[in-house]
């Protein structure tokens, strides 16, 4: 191991902190992002969605274009959606695990085709947010009740 290995293998970077709001917003991108794309469309998907929940309520179109910005700067240093979604767990309540599980999972199957990978995405957000696999599944029903029409 060379000396700059040595000064850059010890380097911690600081655990990023998130609002509530911002928690939220990171998970659905991730979930969004999963196949390794993120189009402008999906970003207005998420943003509308979003925008229709208490927590972005007041916020504005620049508003929500910052935090974008900031969530995806977050995710291309240390380890990605790993980095990403520790902070972002810390910053929910409970409550606003199921909420954002459930916002995420709307996002997920509204285009209706739902890949193993966002099926496998959606299996591991339920059980780290600590939320009951008896809910999470009601969570989905009603989801993709709601997404029929």
């Amino acid at each position: 191991m060379g000396l700059l290995d040595t000064v850059i293998g010890t380097q911690s970077y600081p655990q990023a902190t998130l609002s509530p709001a911002e928690a939220v917003a990171a998970i659905t991108l991730a979930a969004t992002a999963i196949d390794g794309y993120l189009s402008e469309n999906d970003v207005r998907s998420i943003a509308l969605v979003l925008s229709r929940s208490k927590l972005f309520r007041n916020y504005t179109n620049e508003m929500m274009n910052r935090l974008f910005e900031k969530i995806l700067g977050i995710l291309k240093r240390g380890d990605g959606i790993n980095f990403l979604f520790s902070a972002a767990k810390e910053s929910l309540t409970p409550e606003l695990r199921e909420a954002a599980f459930a916002v995420t999972t709307d996002l997920v199957v509204a285009d209706g085709i739902v890949t193993e990978d966002e099926t496998n995405f959606l299996n591991d957000l339920y059980q780290a947010l600590g939320i009951s696999s008896d809910l999470a599944k009601q969570i989905v029903q009603v989801i993709l009740i709601k997404n029929r029409g």
